[in-house]
């Protein structure tokens, strides 16, 4: 665990108590009196995890939250809303606008830990099930819907997109241009075999070097060397 946890808490003595536990538990921790501070510190950070103070001096958590689910760099960050409400109401809205989990005062700090990392186990365990590796510096993400080349996004339309996701999830395996084509196109039959040969030329071009792993079998189809 090396994982940054922002929280946002205007009571001095929760926000030391949270912070210290998370420290304990090998977690780095950026802790937060005020909105203000902690939009300042997202500018250069992206935590973790965040946990989020419903009733705040100078705003309000379930806001807050609705902001941070709406934004596109924090919409997949996980909250945890740690709050004195704790009316069934308050619990339901705040799961319902995108929260994680939700977490009652006064509450147990052992608990809280063990939300904490059940949530970031989920997490990793669902980034890791969206990402598809070719080889050493080539990468798949269906989240993102990108290709990273060595770190870089390669810029592919959505049927190239498609086609080598369709390659990449059984690597070795040989996909006839039949089975291609119906697994793109459907039933569209004015979509002949040879599109697909377009298509695959396009892709190898645009994957550079990593375009070789691409492998043509004559007379059968493709398949996508690991």
């Amino acid at each position: 665990m090396n994982e940054l946890i922002a929280i946002i808490d205007d009571e001095p003595d929760i926000l030391q108590l949270v912070t210290l536990q998370l420290q304990k538990n090998g977690f780095r921790t950026a802790g937060f009196a005020d909105v203000a501070g902690f939009y300042d510190f997202l500018k250069e950070k992206s935590p973790n995890l965040i946990i989020l103070d419903l009733m705040l001096s100078d705003s309000d958590g379930i806001e807050i939250c609705k902001y941070l689910k709406g934004n596109s760099p924090t919409a997949a960050i996980p909250i945890i809303m740690l709050t004195a409400r704790a009316e069934e109401f308050d619990k339901v809205l705040g799961l319902e606008i995108g929260a994680d989990d939700y977490v009652t005062k006064p509450f147990s700090a052992r608990e809280l830990i063990a939300r904490v990392k059940a949530i970031l186990r989920r997490t990793q365990t669902s980034q890791a099930d969206n990402l598809i590796k070719i080889v050493d510096g080539l990468t798949i993400d269906l989240q993102k819907y990108e290709v990273l080349a060595n770190g870089k996004p390669i810029r592919l339309t959505a049927t190239e997109f498609n086609l080598l996701k369709i390659l990449a999830q059984k690597p070795g395996h040989v996909f006839s241009r039949e089975y291609l084509l119906e697994q793109l196109w459907g039933d569209d039959k004015i979509v002949v075999e040879r599109t697909i040969d377009v298509h695959i030329k396009n892709l190898r071009d645009k994957l550079g070097a990593y375009g070789q792993l691409i492998r043509n079998l004559r007379g059968i189809g493709y398949k996508l060397e690991g």
